[in-house]
């Protein structure tokens, strides 16, 4: 059982890489964007490369927390490090609502300026950053979900907020660019309009975020139906002969399951002992995001 609970706090290597090489791509494309959008002049993309300088210490605190959670119980910590990587995703969520906070500044700033002169080269850079965002998102959520970890999840989210983002920018431009062909240079305004949409999203995105990484903070319960699917496997033992209390909470990563439940009273304590590991095991090994499962045994007498 020892070596089944130091499994399950090692570091994961596909979580750990897909981190990094989402930190890496922040860097690169913040880099790009504002760089090209200072050179041809897009506020678009520069308040869009802002934001993905935004995404690099997003994606470092998700690093640092990631790799503080998976550290195993301690002294100091009875209880696991998990939490370390909710205030990850939860960091994240606030820089994801300055960021939308700051997109819809911008758009509604750009609203009473006169629309800059459309570039390719800026519209090209939207596009690449669009592709490379969305390959981002769905290659971190599939790492994240399967790793159940908040940190991944949080991360994957705020590349499909750069997604929304980066689509606007290519909207923006283009229509810009149009605008500029045809002879019709209202179009330019067309950007501030589709990022002050982005910049709605964006925030909506925020507040799922740290609500949700707030719920866990604050001992929220799990979901009912994962309750009844604990609830179906302590039945399953014949002993069990009532469940007195059922309670399970979210430590990160991993869920803490506290049970109290009545057995017979002439059962001897090494039996009842030896039911409480049984039971133990088993829900550890049947649902492998459980970490620990607390079990209080209480008598039960057959005239109940």
């Amino acid at each position: 059982m020892d070596s089944m609970i130091d499994e399950k706090h090692e570091h994961s290597f596909a979580a750990l890489v897909a981190i990094w090489i989402s930190l890496i791509g922040n860097v690169v494309l913040t880099i790009a964007k504002i760089g090209v959008g200072a050179l041809f002049n897009s506020p678009v993309l520069l308040a869009d490369g802002f934001h993905n300088a935004g995404d690099v210490v997003a994606s470092f605190a998700a690093l640092t927390a990631m790799r503080f959670s998976k550290r195993p119980a301690d002294e100091d910590h009875p209880w696991g490090h998990g939490k370390a990587e909710v205030i990850g995703s939860g960091i994240v969520a606030i820089i994801l609502g300055v960021a939308a906070l700051y997109i819809a500044y911008e758009a509604i700033a750009a609203l009473f300026t006169d629309p800059g002169e459309a570039s390719w080269i800026a519209f090209w850079t939207a596009v690449a950053s669009l592709v490379a965002k969305q390959l981002l998102y769905l290659y971190t959520i599939k790492i994240g979900r399967k790793e159940n970890s908040k940190g991944l999840i949080a991360t994957a989210y705020d590349h499909l907020a750069d997604v929304y983002a980066s689509l606007a920018a290519v909207i923006g431009i283009g229509l810009a660019i149009a605008g500029d062909a045809y002879g019709m240079p209202y179009l330019s305004y067309g950007d501030p309009i589709a990022g002050f949409i982005v910049a709605i999203v964006v925030f909506k995105l925020a507040y799922d975020m740290g609500k949700d990484a707030l719920d866990i903070l604050m001992e929220k319960s799990v979901e009912p139906e994962r309750l009844i699917e604990f609830e179906e496997t302590i039945r399953e033992f014949e002993l069990v002969k009532r469940i007195d209390r059922l309670r399970a909470r979210e430590h990160g990563h991993y869920i803490l399951v506290d049970l109290r439940i009545g057995i017979p009273a002439d059962l001897t304590v090494q039996q009842g002992h030896d039911l409480s590991s049984t039971i133990r095991d088993t829900i550890m090994e049947r649902f492998e995001d459980v970490d620990e499962v607390l079990i209080h045994l209480n008598p039960w007498y057959p005239d109940e």
